[in-house]
């Protein structure tokens, strides 16, 4: 797994700019050397930010969107439409104003799609779409994503890995999470090791709430206590923070992006 690097930015809208112009110039680097690209979506304030951002950006043509691959490192386990879901916020903010191939747009089952009620069928479902977009240069049962963005809570969460609970010890790519202590308590999530098969991890997080879980993810405490600092890629781990989450960081480890 790559060590993490840390960038820092003024302040939560200068972040989501940055991020977004930092998304465009890498996926346009991928589909230039590989043809196409993918890209696992988180949800939360920072990350829909950073996809309106997107929208907003005038290089957000120079991406072939046709050409990338959109997944979800977690899902609230709503009916589809739902305002708390993340593909909701995810179309609202970006996919709506781009021409996408909707075949490439693979958002997690909804608690009314073909499994019904049932989230550990629909992990299953997931899992085993991941696994039929794998390809033989793939590292696992999910593809080798080329970004995979992810938010972090106040306690050290990612996707919907909680601390404690038992997905952390799960080495399925796909799980469902019931009794999460933030609501809606029924998710789906991507484990840390199906995260931990993707190129390149970004870790966004912005306001002094996340500060003390940003210091602890990049400490030596293991990933069942703060499942953060199991967040890594496999050539590229970035934290991108503004100084709100980095102002509990050792001087040294903060750069300004």
């Amino acid at each position: 797994m790559s060590t993490p690097e840390v960038l820092v930015h003024h302040d939560a809208g200068l972040l989501a700019k940055a991020a977004a112009a930092r998304l465009v110039t890498r996926l346009v680097d991928v589909q230039a050397a590989a043809g196409s690209a993918s890209l696992v979506l988180t949800g939360g304030g920072i990350g829909t930010a950073v996809l309106a951002e997107l929208a907003a950006a005038p290089a957000r043509d120079a991406v072939d969107w046709r050409r990338l691959d959109i997944w979800w490192g977690d899902e609230r386990f709503l009916p589809a439409g739902h305002p708390e879901r993340n593909e909701t916020g995810a179309r609202k903010a970006l996919l709506c104003h781009l021409d996408m191939d909707p075949a490439r747009v693979r958002a997690m089952p909804a608690s009314d799609g073909p499994d019904g009620d049932d989230p550990e069928a629909a992990a299953a479902r997931y899992a085993a779409w991941l696994a039929g977009a794998t390809r033989p240069e793939d590292h696992g049962p999910v593809p080798s994503f080329d970004i995979l963005m992810l938010g972090i809570g106040p306690e050290g969460h990612v996707a919907s890995l909680f601390p404690g609970l038992p997905a952390l010890y799960d080495e399925r790519p796909v799980v469902a999470v019931r009794g999460a202590p933030k609501p809606p308590p029924t998710r789906l999530t991507l484990t840390l090791p199906a995260i931990q098969c993707a190129r390149e991890v970004w870790v966004l997080a912005a306001g002094g709430e996340k500060a003390g879980a940003v210091r602890l993810a990049l400490s030596d405490v293991g990933p069942v206590q703060v499942p953060a600092a199991g967040a890594r890629g496999r050539q590229r781990t970035l934290f991108l923070l503004d100084r709100g989450a980095a102002s509990r960081l050792p001087p040294q480890l903060g750069r300004i992006g």
